[in-house]
């Protein structure tokens, strides 16, 4: 009996010759193509200055988060703590601030050592401790919240207007926020592709006790990838301060920026069970949700419906790509004899 469910023959055979990123990249033209039909409807022009000023600026702090939740689905694990680092960091640098131009540089090294403290903690315990990443940073992002409700019960210090400028300045239509953004974006894209470290995260990932076996040190792409993304998740804390003025204890959690970026990286077709996916596909889902959020604001539409439509476009995509077996390994992680020839050679 024929599986009524299965798509065309045609069809399966157009999406199966398709990357993740491709059908990532087709579903946010189609996002921007219905996005601007429906912003017509309301008499408002998608394309305008200040709609594509509104929708790019949305990217930037999600982005960051999803850059860095992107290395660490790689390897196999996973960062729950990236919000209440984004909070900690904004609090953090802002009391130092203080409204002085002169504290800016001491507020920004001490927010992003900080967070490499936070995330090489989270790489120990993953990788060394061999506690699970969901676990670990969950951990962690309760005792970050603790701390910050125990010592932060409102919004605290200020941030100079030279370093609010940051979140407030365009280069044509293009938040300089989005720009540094990218510009983190092509340093991942470059260390995943380029670096040894890329590709031993790929391998750990993918397989771990083959990638130990071939000699790789599993816990050093582990713990990079931790620290980095929660330096970006100070990226992101900064720029909240930066448009805020203030640090907000509780900006990270109310933006849902763990849920979200984790979201947007699935949706951009990297495996939650690590070893496949990349950057690019991250960023095009970031910016599919951008142009989602935005559209529905513009539609004026219910924030629970929001989030339903999300969670439909989730859903959609992990079917798709279980359609398409996405889960199986790049080969080079998982030739045919390579755990029997490490074997050989450790013996």
């Amino acid at each position: 009996m024929s599986d009524i469910t299965a798509p065309p023959p045609a069809l399966s055979k157009r999406l199966g010759g398709l990357t993740a990123t491709g059908i990532v990249l087709i579903v946010l033209v189609l996002a921007v193509v219905l996005g601007s039909v429906l912003t017509a409807v309301e008499g408002r022009n998608f394309f305008s200055t200040g709609n594509l000023r509104d929708i790019l600026a949305a990217t930037s702090v999600l982005g960051f988060i999803a850059i860095g939740q992107t290395l660490v689905i790689l390897g196999g694990s996973l960062d729950l703590s990236v919000p209440f680092v984004a909070s900690l960091t904004g609090v953090v640098a802002a009391g130092i601030m203080a409204g002085e131009t002169g504290n800016v540089a001491p507020a920004l090294l001490a927010a992003v050592g900080l967070a490499a403290a936070i995330g090489f903690v989270n790489g120990v315990v993953v990788s060394l401790l061999h506690v699970h990443g969901f676990i670990a940073t969950l951990g962690m992002g309760l005792i970050i919240s603790g701390y910050i409700a125990s010592n932060y019960q409102g919004n605290t210090g200020s941030a100079p207007r030279s370093f609010r400028l940051i979140g407030i300045s365009f280069i044509g239509p293009i938040p300089v926020s989005t720009l540094i953004m990218l510009g983190c974006a092509l340093l991942a894209i470059l260390l995943l592709r380029r670096t040894r470290t890329g590709h031993h995260l790929y391998a750990v990932g993918g397989n771990p006790e083959v990638a130990r076996l071939s000699g790789v040190r599993t816990s050093v792409p582990i713990i990079t990838a931790h620290v980095l993304c929660s330096v970006l998740a100070a990226f992101a804390g900064l720029l909240l301060l930066a448009r805020l003025s203030v640090g907000n204890p509780t900006i990270g959690s109310q933006g849902q920026y763990d849920l979200m970026s984790i979201a947007a990286v699935v949706l951009g077709g990297t495996l939650l069970a690590g070893g496949k996916g990349n950057i690019t596909g991250t960023i095009a889902g970031v910016a599919i949700f951008a142009v989602m959020d935005n559209v529905m604001a513009v539609m004026e539409v219910a924030p629970f419906l929001r989030d339903v439509v999300r969670g439909a476009v989730i859903v959609a995509a992990v079917a798709v790509y279980a359609r398409r077996s996405i889960d199986r390994r790049p080969a080079r992680f998982e030739r045919p004899g390579v755990l029997d020839a490490a074997l050989q050679e450790a013996r």
